[in-house]
């Protein structure tokens, strides 16, 4: 018998316990979706729409941790975290970013679909409304469709382009070290190529503000980063 409908994404590298949730939860009705690294949980929650995330910390590329900052960026879909991390200050840490509830591995599965049902119930705002597009006084940007309209017109991104972006967005407001925007659109290895985001940063800019010389939305925190501002 189904106990729910809807899609949960389920962000793990352990292939195990990805099968173990997959049975467990399409055989109540869910639909799943699974990623396993952190960049890749990103691109799904913009392009599914799941309604509840269950996401392990320790992931290969980018720490869980910074998964939840991203996602509380732009989406308020329900974060499970599922970690083998059990001490007070890893669980106040998830929370304190925006995890709406904390499971330590081992785990039970009932206890796990439980807790799922529960933040499914909590959850005031569905997501599928389309938090995803954003509006800013010089272009719009969907997240879903991977596009960027200015004036009507869509501009076009590389990839690169694309990807330093879409992660200084999914952050707006908040400042993001150049170090993992390094880490995460060119990969491990690029912390120090810091001349890379000057380049890239400058192009977007000439794509996208009203006057590049004076970004407004692109906006640059001199030694330690960059920030997104709407």
């Amino acid at each position: 018998m189904t106990e729910q409908t809807g899609t949960v994404l389920v962000v793990d590298d352990e292939p195990q316990i990805v099968r173990a949730l997959r049975i467990n939860l399409t055989a109540r009705g869910y639909q799943v979706v699974t990623a396993h690294d952190g960049a890749a949980a990103l691109r799904a929650v913009a392009e599914t729409k799941p309604d509840v995330v269950v996401l392990d910390l320790g992931l290969p590329d980018i720490d869980g941790t910074d998964v939840i900052s991203g996602l509380r960026g732009w989406t308020t879909v329900p974060i499970i975290v599922l970690s083998a991390r059990g001490e007070s200050p890893d669980k106040v840490k998830a929370l304190d970013l925006g995890a709406d509830d904390y499971v330590t591995k081992p785990f039970g599965m009932d206890e796990l679909l439980a807790r799922l049902r529960a933040a499914l119930r909590r959850s005031a705002v569905p997501a599928s409304e389309g938090e995803a597009v954003v509006e800013t006084g010089s272009f719009t940007l969907d997240l879903l469709a991977k596009k960027v309209h200015r004036d009507g017109v869509e501009v076009h991104l590389t990839k690169t382009e694309w990807g330093v972006l879409e992660l200084l967005v999914r952050n707006r407001g908040r400042l993001v070290a150049q170090q993992q925007l390094l880490r995460e659109v060119w990969g491990p290895g690029y912390e120090n190529e810091s001349h890379y985001l000057r380049v890239y940063l400058a192009q977007l800019r000439r794509k996208l503000e009203r006057e590049p010389s004076r970004p407004r939305h692109l906006i640059t925190e001199p030694g330690m980063g960059y920030r997104f501002e709407a």
